[in-house]
């Protein structure tokens, strides 16, 4: 990983856009360069924050392009919503259903999200049932998946930046209106997972599954 001691306007433009930095101690990055930074979505850490020893695909996607959601019967408009504000966004949406009100069984939507996902053909997932219980823990069932079900930005915050969710789950019943769930959507995606202590943690999450004995 690169390390600078100052970042001005000129470095900022010449760095990978997604791409990770670090900044030394005491290091500085001009007005310009952080404007430019942001639109390139260029990651700044702090000297040691990063750990090289970790598996670099440890951490979720933060850099967001393409979305897989599903959703049960409780949650068509919910989903439609979404799509909607997404592919708004210019993301790429992979919508998995459901359409109609028949009753359909949210471990099978919940799989079938967490398995596109699993398989880095989605950056990240998400799914939509009543509660949004139910669908975190079928989706956590597949390995290298991390589903977190959240009602507020505040969790959507924290299940990325510190639990390295790579799944949302939502509960059609529990949110007030689209526009807190789209709050919701907006925060999680926009979270990445920078520390190399949270990062760490997820190792630990990963052994769990290849060792659960």
């Amino acid at each position: 990983m690169k390390r600078f001691d100052i970042i001005t306007e000129v470095d900022a433009r010449v760095i990978d856009i997604g791409a990770s930095v670090e900044l030394a101690k005491g290091g500085h990055i001009t007005p310009l360069a952080r404007d430019t930074l942001a639109a390139r979505r260029v990651t700044v850490l702090p000297v040691g924050a990063a750990d090289p020893s970790l598996p670099a695909d440890l951490a979720p996607v933060a850099d967001i392009r393409r979305v897989a959601i599903g959703n049960d019967h409780t949650g068509i408009a919910l989903k439609k919503a979404l799509v909607q504000h997404l592919r708004g966004r210019g993301l790429a949406v992979t919508d998995l259903g459901t359409d109609t009100t028949d009753p359909v069984d949210y471990p099978d939507i919940a799989a079938a999200v967490a398995k596109v996902v699993a398989r880095g053909e989605a950056d990240a997932g998400i799914v939509i049932d009543g509660a949004g219980i139910g669908s975190a823990i079928a989706a956590n069932k597949v390995r290298g998946i991390r589903a977190a079900m959240c009602t507020d930005e505040t969790i959507a915050r924290y299940s990325r930046e510190h639990n390295g969710a790579n799944v949302l789950t939502l509960g059609s019943a529990l949110l007030p209106d689209t526009d807190t769930a789209v709050r919701i959507v907006e925060t999680w995606l926009g979270t990445p997972m920078r520390e190399a202590r949270y990062i760490r943690r997820l190792l630990k999450i990963r052994r769990l599954e290849q060792n659960p004995d």
